[in-house]
């Protein structure tokens, strides 16, 4: 396999895709999923059970946990934070992990929390610093606290209609 790991990033997992870079103080656990071709960049982690897909960059500080599956082709800006636990709790022996689900080609801007549960559509582009707390449909382009849909854009993220 051909892929670059920073000397300071600790990277367990043996599935990371040809071409791949993985920089500086990240964490991979063991198990991790990371197709090829992928950017993860400075002080990002992904947990063992995440799934990554090819052509993925993942900007600095991002935590990519359990139950999150990143499909091809799609961006997430810094400082995105997923979740996947909707009653989180100290020691919760309680705890029900959801799944969420970025579709080919969705766009994350920076600063976005996605609450657990979450599926953002197909080429979807989600505004810097949004609250997603529902599903959002292909090619929808949201942003606010709650993300509300606000236009629509095409594959290549440029807006082609406006709703407000």
């Amino acid at each position: 396999m051909k892929y670059f790991i920073h000397e300071t990033a600790i990277v367990k997992s043996l599935s990371i895709g040809d071409d791949t870079k993985i920089w500086d103080f990240c964490n991979v656990a063991e198990g991790a999923q990371i197709g090829k071709n992928c950017n993860i960049c400075h002080g990002s982690f992904v947990e063992g059970e995440a799934v990554i897909g090819d052509n993925v960059t993942i900007k600095n500080n991002v935590s990519i946990w359990n139950g999150v599956t990143i499909e091809d082709n799609v961006f997430v800006g810094q400082g995105t934070a997923f979740t996947n636990d909707l009653y989180p709790r100290s020691k919760n022996n309680d705890f029900e992990q959801k799944k969420t689900l970025l579709k080919k080609g969705s766009s994350i801007g920076a600063n976005v929390t996605i609450l657990p549960g979450i599926t953002v559509g197909e080429y979807a582009m989600v505004g810097a610093g949004a609250v997603v707390t529902r599903d959002v449909p292909d090619f929808a382009l949201v942003y606010g606290n709650p993300a509300r849909i606000m236009g629509k854009v095409d594959e290549a993220g440029r807006v082609v209609e406006r709703t407000s």
